[in-house]
């Protein structure tokens, strides 16, 4: 048997006949990794190729394509198309969208959410309380699986001087007195609270 170019494929020859059923199968074994893979999107992809070897190619029907670095899930993007924000919060009862819209969305390959927008309240009263205020939540696949925490802006305006507070998203294995998974809460310590919450940043969704 012998092999022919880089990938080594094997094809019968001399006196050989590629007549024999293992022949085929074994050609086509050693092609199949060097092939161009399709997939419905990223949920797909790693159902389907997770046990797949390293440098498999797969693309998906809006042309992200990623290359599999190892023999373990182990991806890169090689290139998707430019993310739009084409998710919400689900916000709590007496909250609404403040001067800039709320918008997600899930880039990185699927391991960073990207958030932007202002929350207020619908009364127009100040977003005020002692501990945590909860302001909605996020859609439920892209909760994380830990805490995650960053500084978010609010207003200055009235007698506050402060002008950040710590916004939390709730992961799956959080524990917390002011909310469930996926929640994204607002802590803040500003001088009789503040206008508006807002939210843009970003966490790790792994």
């Amino acid at each position: 048997m012998a092999t022919i170019g880089y990938a080594g494929l094997p094809v019968p020859g001399g006196g050989q006949a590629p007549v024999v059923p293992a022949d085929f199968a074994a050609l086509a074994e050693a092609i199949d990794p060097h092939l161009r893979h399709s997939a419905t999107d990223l949920a797909d992809r790693t159902n389907r190729f997770a046990t797949a070897p390293a440098q498999t190619l797969v693309t998906a029907a809006n042309g992200t394509m990623w290359l599999k670095t190892s023999a373990a899930d182990t991806w890169v993007t090689i290139w998707e198309p430019p993310p739009v924000w084409d998710r919400t919060l689900s916000l709590k009862s007496g909250f609404q969208d403040g001067d800039v819209a709320i918008g997600l969305m899930l880039v990185d390959g699927g391991r960073r959410v990207e958030l932007k927008g202002r929350i207020e309240r619908t009364d127009g009263t100040l977003i005020t309380d002692p501990n945590a205020v909860n302001l909605g939540a996020v859609p439920a696949d892209l909760v994380p699986a830990e805490l995650r925490t960053y500084v978010g802006a609010c207003s200055m305006g009235g007698a506050t001087t402060d002008a950040a507070g710590r916004i939390e998203i709730l992961g799956t294995e959080t524990t917390s007195a002011y909310g469930v998974a996926g929640d994204l809460l607002w802590w803040y310590q500003g001088t009789e609270g503040t206008n508006w919450v807002d939210i843009s940043g970003y966490y790790w969704k792994i």
